[in-house]
């Protein structure tokens, strides 16, 4: 027990001092081996992940913003195609037109040709019917009249009168 009745704790020994010394220093160097270089390295990995994540979401923004500017390039593309598409359409469809309105132009002009040609053809047919049948009557009256003719003046006059009254009723 004498030992401890020595002991002051304002007034340190030199012995003290030594080991307490010695033990610091060589738990300082263990755990400056065993707890503060994995402690350090854990604490870099993660600053590097850390930094490899930031550098990859960075990576990632400027990817997004390259498709973004891809897909509105693309997007504009197809509009162009669509209009021209649209325009090609337009014009295939007023061609269309032109064209069926030109074939029913043609069409019309040919049946109207045909249609003038047939009624000149009747026409032509009728006026020869008309003549043929004037001629008929003339032929009949005139035979009739020279029938009457040699048979007498006033009886031929009558004659004709009466052919004539004839001829309006037919």
């Amino acid at each position: 027990m004498f030992f401890l009745a020595d002991f002051d704790v304002i007034r340190p020994d030199f012995g003290l001092l030594f080991w307490t010394s010695i033990i610091f220093i060589l738990f300082w160097l263990l755990i400056g081996k065993f707890a503060f270089k994995p402690i350090a390295e854990a604490l870099k990995k993660r600053e590097n992940d850390i930094q490899s994540a930031l550098d990859e979401a960075k990576n990632a923004k400027l990817e997004m913003a390259n498709l973004k500017s891809e897909n509105e390039a693309l997007l504009a593309q197809a509009r162009e195609e669509r209009a021209a598409i649209i325009k090609e359409a337009k014009e295939a469809k007023n061609a269309m037109i032109n064209e069926a309105r030109e074939k029913a132009k043609e069409e019309a002009s040919r049946i109207t040709s045909s249609a003038m040609l047939e009624i000149e053809n009747q026409k032509k047919a009728a006026i020869t019917e008309v003549k043929n049948q004037v001629g008929g009557m003339a032929v009949e009256i005139a035979e009739k009249i020279l029938k009457r003719e040699l048979s007498g003046g006033d009886a031929q006059s009558s004659y004709v009168s009466s052919l004539v009254d004839e001829i309006n009723l037919n």
